[in-house]
């Protein structure tokens, strides 16, 4: 018989790769599961919503269908001003691996469309926007242009790893 699984003491325990893979594989494929998990990530807890943020992508990779149910509230704590980077960079990550509801993509765009604009925001926030905006760029080509303007002006002064992922938007017809 299994050991009960209490998540919150698991989110707390260490900050690793091997825990978030527990709690992964502890959510498995299980909707119930992940909600709990997911309600601990928006309870804008400090520690407790920062260290759920990325078990809560990870299982999204491995289940996309999972965050289906939670885009509003998402895309809501999404809108929140004082996020900490690890909540933004994980909700704007776990995007590239899920549909995108059409009635929420026109949301999913001007987040990550300001999210890349802003100068204060971490890299890896930005790189995730732009891979999101380019997996959108293929549902609306139109918004191309605009995302090649912004990562152009942007490029001479970035990371190699924001100059990686323009060099696949700027090579985009």
């Amino acid at each position: 018989m299994l050991a009960a699984f209490n998540l919150i003491d698991e989110i707390i325990k260490e900050h690793t790769k091997a825990q978030c893979e527990k709690i992964v594989h502890w959510v498995g494929a299980s909707q119930l599961r992940f909600d709990q998990l997911f309600n601990l990530f928006l309870q804008n807890q400090g520690k407790i919503t920062q260290r759920s943020a990325w078990p809560v992508s990870y299982c999204i990779e491995a289940h996309p269908e999972l965050i289906q149910k939670h885009f509003p509230a998402l895309l809501k704590n999404l809108q929140h001003t004082n996020l900490h980077d690890a909540v933004k960079r994980n909700s704007i990550r776990l995007l590239q691996y899920t549909d995108i509801p059409k009635k929420y993509q026109g949301r999913v765009m001007d987040i990550c469309f300001q999210y890349l604009a802003s100068p204060a925001e971490a890299v890896a926030v930005k790189v995730f926007s732009l891979y999101v905006l380019i997996k959108l760029s293929r549902l609306y080509p139109e918004i191309l242009p605009e995302i090649k303007l912004m990562v152009e002006e942007q490029l001479p002064h970035q990371t190699a790893a924001f100059k990686s992922a323009a060099k696949k938007v700027l090579t985009k017809k």
